[in-house]
């Protein structure tokens, strides 16, 4: 089972997916942000199904879209668009949709990147996917948790 972690944004997409056994996470690209949610869903989803074995090695089976809140844990103004964003992705891509807390995923992952790369102006271009693994690899470390218990 493939996973695919998203942080959605307003001016970039993260994507990371899993690997085939859905235990650990990739950073795999960053992608422009249409003007809406539902546009940004739409290209998503075409993304996903235009997708072959050759670049993913497998086809997703669920996705998993990183949920922003406040650091007490309430919503927040981009909230509501994730969640809109979320629904229409599920809906236009044929997959089950998870939302998985991301309080904090940019800053690991800046930090995960800072370590291996100096140059911030690199770092930038790589965070959104960089987010996004780490969305995704608390969704599946979560996952396993419950599962084992």
């Amino acid at each position: 089972m493939r996973v695919l972690g998203v942080d959605y944004g307003r001016r970039r997409i993260g994507l990371a997916v899993s690997d085939a056994s859905a235990t650990l996470a990739r950073p795999w690209k960053t992608m422009a942000a249409a003007a809406s949610p539902q546009s940004s869903a739409a290209a998503l989803a075409k993304l996903i199904a235009d997708s072959n074995a050759d670049e993913l090695g497998d086809r997703i089976d669920a996705i998993v879209v990183g949920l922003p809140r406040r650091l007490g844990g309430q919503d927040n103004a981009q909230t509501p668009l994730a969640r809109e964003f979320a629904a229409t992705l599920g809906r236009l891509a044929g997959l089950p949709v998870d939302l998985q807390d991301e309080r904090l995923s940019s800053h690991a992952a800046e930090q995960v990147l800072a370590e291996h790369e100096r140059d911030w102006r690199k770092r930038k271009l790589k965070l959104d996917a960089a987010a996004a693994a780490v969305i995704l690899q608390d969704y599946l470390d979560q996952r396993a948790r419950t599962s084992r218990e």
